[in-house]
């Protein structure tokens, strides 16, 4: 048997999948956050924004789901450290829950791009 793909091989950059799902009604909040602050925020630390997506057809209309790359894992734990601990976050943070708590639960997948991937 040939295999044709190993996870094992050097990777010069991963990709952090992120799906946040908001509590009922709270989805336009999370959206304005993004927007208006976090975005900002990441490319701050040196997080790449790759793309954000909310679901069209199916039963998850609450979720924001995106995409963030990083140089590599060191990297990546870095900058979520500097994001969290950043003042203007913490602030940023705080007043988006004004009027209560936006996210019910997050789900976050480390990815890296397979040697046919046209994303590299």
């Amino acid at each position: 048997m040939i295999c044709f793909y190993s996870n094992q091989r050097k990777v010069n950059v991963i990709y952090e999948l992120r799906i946040y799902e908001c509590f009922a009604g709270k989805l336009s909040n999370l959206h304005d956050r993004f927007a208006n602050h976090t975005m900002k925020l990441f490319e701050k630390q040196g997080i790449t924004n790759i793309g954000y997506w909310v679901t069209d057809v199916g039963p998850n209309s609450n979720e924001l789901t995106y995409i963030l790359g990083f140089k590599d894992a060191a990297h990546r734990t870095k900058s979520w450290e500097n994001f969290r601990n950043d003042p203007e976050w913490q602030k940023v943070f705080e007043e988006s829950h004004a009027d209560g708590i936006i996210v019910k639960n997050v789900r976050n997948q480390i990815l890296i791009p397979t040697p046919y991937s046209p994303v590299k």
